[in-house]
């Protein structure tokens, strides 16, 4: 199996873990010339930008770590275009979340980083 089905199959995996909780699945793999965001969604009424991120094992360590600064605001600078694409006020609540899979333990972290204008 190659990478991007591999990546493919956890984002499903974590799209399904939101699901769980509540969430609403807006968009999968948002692309831009800024960035991609994995998964896009409505946890209530806050819209949540999401990450995911899978290791096979610990040895490369934790996948969220792999959320790097750079990486960070690749995210926001994409989720800003994804909000002007879809005319969404400065008003609307939004965060960023990560999915991290690690093995087969499956971790969500909140609010992951916030914007830092």
């Amino acid at each position: 199996m190659n990478k991007r089905q591999v990546g493919k199959d956890y984002e499903e995996l974590a799209a399904h873990c939101l699901e769980e909780k509540g969430y609403r699945i807006l968009e999968r793999n948002f692309r831009c010339r800024q960035g991609e965001i994995d998964l896009i969604a409505l946890d209530g009424s806050c819209l949540v930008f999401v990450e995911v991120k899978y290791r096979r094992d610990g040895r490369a360590g934790d996948p969220a770590e792999a959320v790097d600064f750079r990486k960070q605001r690749r995210i926001i600078c994409t989720a800003a275009y994804y909000c002007y694409k879809r005319n969404i006020g400065e008003s609307q609540a939004c965060r960023f979340d990560v999915i991290s899979v690690l093995g087969s333990e499956v971790r969500h972290i909140e609010n992951a980083f916030e914007y830092q204008g």
